[in-house]
């Protein structure tokens, strides 16, 4: 039998994360709420005692579900690899291997509206926990190496350049089956983020 190496999932990693995708379905399906942690388990093809060796509580679950399942793993890496002359080019780039590489996670989405609507929020410290040491790098090494930008705080910088993308990402689910959808230019990822870069008003 080949020995474990350091990517090779241990049997309770496995496990966990076999419960992690049982919850996300039921979470999904049901809401957090009116789901249960015997739910979970018989989803999951274990015991309901079983599932306590990998979490106390179906809170803990959501919160592994949040930082094991978040796409920023995959964002991140393919954004540092985002190329630009420009802190324009560079910003563009980076949204567009951002909004590609978070179109091919659409249940995370889903999954955040469930911890806004039920959890006001709540998880976002531990989101943010995994993401900020990873992610605020990139936007200091911007602010010091362009000058030609306008905002000067990373962690601003970091919150708008993310809040952006999230707002396209939503507001194009709200509005794809709509006239508006019918209505928008023909590059409408570029535009948008056209009016991040240079806002809306003309300068004089």
């Amino acid at each position: 039998m080949p020995a474990k190496t350091k990517e090779t999932p241990t049997k309770g990693e496995i496990t966990r994360l076999a419960v992690e995708d049982a919850a996300i379905e039921l979470f999904l399906e049901y809401g957090y709420h009116a789901t249960s942690m015997r739910q979970i388990a018989k989803r999951a093809g274990l015991a309901l005692g079983g599932i306590y060796n990998h979490f106390k509580s179906k809170d803990e679950i959501f919160e592994g579900i949040i930082i094991d399942k978040h796409p920023y793993r995959t964002i991140l890496p393919a954004v540092l690899e985002a190329e630009g002359e420009s802190a324009e080019d560079f910003l563009r780039n980076a949204v567009k291997i951002a909004m590609r590489e978070l179109g091919e996670e659409p249940v995370f989405i889903k999954l955040m509206f469930i911890e806004m609507a039920e959890f006001n929020g709540k998880h976002g410290s531990l989101m943010l926990k995994e993401i900020a040491p990873k992610a605020l790098p990139i936007f200091e090494k911007l602010v010091k190496t362009r000058k030609s930008l306008r905002v000067s705080n990373p962690a601003l910088l970091m919150r708008s350049f993310f809040g952006m993308m999230i707002s396209y990402y939503i507001t194009d689910i709200i509005i794809s089956k709509s006239v508006i959808a019918k209505l928008m230019p023909k590059n409408p990822m570029d535009a948008y983020v056209d009016i991040f870069l240079h806002g809306i008003i003309k300068e004089s």
